[in-house]
């Protein structure tokens, strides 16, 4: 729910402020009974309350408003909990939800999408206010599958059962691969060196160098296969992660990669994509920071 205020004189000789809020009845009348001056504005879809103070008036009234709806939210989620409980091991209840499970990426994914929620570092684990409860339950079932999944037993048990098979060789050679920092880049129309790219395989990333060295085909094949049949000539272009500092500043395209962009391989980052990668860039510089500090100390 979005509240707000702004500055403003309806007319010209009368000093106040608009205030903005989704309609509800109660909310409404809690306003009315606050500000028993305010009119509305049908031209501005907005309530205008006069005063030189009004601005500060309304301000603090938006602030208990909002905490009021936070509290009201949270007694509505304790309920729903209430009623149908999520019973799982990852799951403790206190002032609020606490997820603990092992490290997942899916799970990642998912807790990042709930409203309000927020990884703790000293505990190691996520807190979920309870307004945010049927978020959690709609998503929990992929949660805790993936987090079963992460279990160190579960993940042995699947190297032991993979153990020198086809698909762990293939993994392995792919991870090599990723290692040398190195990527197909079509001869005639390169990426610009020094700036954050879209790319089919490694997400962003930006390029520092291009080789000239020409790709062999069967290196295409193996591990590009979006440039394996495109008939291009395709040169090794040698990367970097892109910084968190680089992504903020990048200005994401206009519109989604069309089919010739995945087949160069690399396009102007979407702003989804962005998203994506200034948050694993803000891990990424959150883990940097723990460890120096427990180093320090």
């Amino acid at each position: 729910m979005e509240l707000k205020q702004r500055p403003a004189r309806e007319k010209e000789e009368t000093p106040g402020t608009f205030a903005t809020f989704p309609y509800d009845r109660m909310t409404v009348e809690r306003f009315r009974e606050a500000f028993p001056r305010a009119r509305w504005s049908d031209e501005r879809r907005s309530w205008f309350v006069p005063g030189k103070t009004a601005a500060r008036r309304v301000d603090r009234w938006l602030v208990r408003e909002a905490e009021l709806l936070d509290a009201h939210g949270d007694s509505k989620g304790r309920d729903a909990y209430a009623f149908d409980p999520i019973v799982s091991p990852y799951l403790e209840i206190g002032e609020d939800l606490r997820v603990r499970t092992p490290y997942s990426k899916t799970v990642l994914e998912e807790l990042r999408a709930i409203p309000w929620s927020r990884w703790d570092e000293d505990l190691r684990l996520w807190h979920v206010p309870f307004r945010s409860y049927e978020e959690l339950r709609r998503r929990w079932q992929r949660i805790e599958e993936a987090a079963r999944r992460s279990e160190p037993e579960e993940r042995k048990r699947r190297r032991e059962a993979t153990k020198n098979s086809t698909e762990q060789k293939a993994a392995r050679l792919r991870s090599a691969e990723r290692r040398r920092r190195r990527y197909p880049l079509p001869y005639d129309e390169l990426p610009p060196l020094g700036r954050p790219v879209a790319t089919e395989q490694y997400g962003i990333v930006v390029f520092v160098k291009v080789s000239g060295e020409f790709v062999e085909p069967p290196v295409l094949i193996t591990f590009y296969p979006h440039a394996a049949r495109t008939g291009l000539d395709y040169v090794w272009g040698t990367w970097r992660p892109a910084t968190l500092s680089e992504l903020i500043a990048t200005w994401p395209a206009r519109g989604e990669p069309g089919l010739r962009d995945h087949v160069l391989g690399w396009w102007k980052p979407t702003l989804a994509e962005l998203r994506i990668a200034r948050r694993k860039a803000r891990s990424t510089e959150r883990r940097r920071q723990t460890r120096a500090a427990s180093q320090l100390n």
